[in-house]
């Protein structure tokens, strides 16, 4: 199957005409065009009645050709479709819309590790081509120039581009409150078909405020996550069997504090949760991102439970940092590796 790709921006191109934003005012007019698609350089998308030998399915979002070749288009808005072939060989998706969908194709084993997954729809949803391919290599997934010709073979995938291994390793996530840290950690594993969200916080019973932090938060993690509620994060990390995603360290460091009674007593329990912990991270087997707050930019605290919960954290973020293969702060959702 060949693929030429005439367009590969949203229906108004990247930049849209007479869009004033920070990511539309820094391109050229016409630097990526409309999704445009032809297979095999007769069967255009969408695809109405193609030629004898190709098959469509999933409500006309996908293609198969006669050499056995699948291929599902899913733009911005589109579900997940069901039915069709068990595998695809490639998918053309919009990644800015709910990256979390390729997870669950990835999932369904409807993507797998040969699949080439191919970014399409793109438009000033992300800021620049330099953060967008930030975001396509930690989902495995590539973006090509307007124009680009693709080869695909069945079970193989692309001809002479390889398939963008996923990060894995551990990663740690500092930043102030409200910084986006969260945010950055779930796009990290949005593309994952198995994450286990680890909540070290209290539901928030009985303190509103605190209860729609919560509920936020859910709303926005893929529906198909794993949920653990939490402080054992060691035996949550051992026996992990995908991804973990650890939010977060600052309400594990308080609620440790809380169930050892170190606020005002011995703090040597805490010293040593704080130690098993750094043991269980350098030994995880498999990807996991925690989120952690920086404690070293504010005012000294004016109480001496205060400063020791500052020092305890700030002590562990640095433990974990030496620890993992990928570290960065959050400012104001922009990321500055460290």
């Amino acid at each position: 199957m060949k693929l030429l790709l005439t367009g590969t921006a949203g229906d108004a191109g990247w930049p849209r005409p007479g869009c004033r934003c920070a990511s539309c005012s820094a391109l050229s007019p016409g630097h990526r065009r409309p999704f445009g698609l032809v297979v095999d350089g007769a069967v255009p998308f969408p695809f109405d009645g193609p030629p004898a030998g190709y098959r469509v399915h999933a409500g006309g979002l996908g293609l198969t050709a006669p050499d056995g070749c699948h291929l599902l288009r899913l733009p911005q808005g589109a579900p997940v479709p069901s039915g069709g072939p068990s595998r695809y060989d490639v998918v053309l998706i919009d990644l800015l819309d709910r990256p979390e969908r390729l997870g669950e194709l990835r999932r369904a084993g409807l993507v797998d590790e040969t699949t080439a997954v191919v970014a399409t729809g793109l438009d000033h949803r992300v800021r620049s081509e330099e953060e967008l391919s930030r975001r396509l290599a930690l989902w495995g997934a590539l973006a090509v120039p307007d124009g680009t010709e693709l080869t695909v073979r069945p079970g193989r995938g692309l001809d002479a581009r390889p398939v963008p291994p996923r990060p894995a390793g551990r990663a740690l996530l500092l930043g102030g409150s409200r910084s986006g840290k969260s945010a950055e950690a779930e796009l990290r594993l949005a593309a994952e078909p198995h994450v286990t969200y680890v909540a070290t916080g209290p539901g928030g019973a009985g303190d509103g405020e605190w209860a729609d932090r919560v509920r936020a938060h859910r709303e926005r993690r893929p529906a198909h996550w794993a949920t653990c509620e939490t402080t054992d994060l060691v035996t949550a990390i051992r026996a992990a069997t995908g991804p973990l995603l650890i939010d977060g360290l600052g309400t594990w460091v308080a609620a440790v504090f809380d169930e050892h009674g170190a606020w005002e007593g011995d703090r040597a329990p805490v010293v040593t949760r704080c130690e098993e912990l750094v043991t269980a991270w350098r030994q995880a087997a498999g990807p996991i991102v925690a989120v952690s707050d920086e404690v070293g930019m504010g005012v000294v605290p004016a109480t001496a439970s205060g400063r020791a919960f500052r020092d305890v954290l700030g002590r562990l973020n640095e433990r974990l940092a030496a620890e993992s293969e990928y570290v960065a702060l959050v400012a104001a959702g922009r990321l500055f590796e460290l």
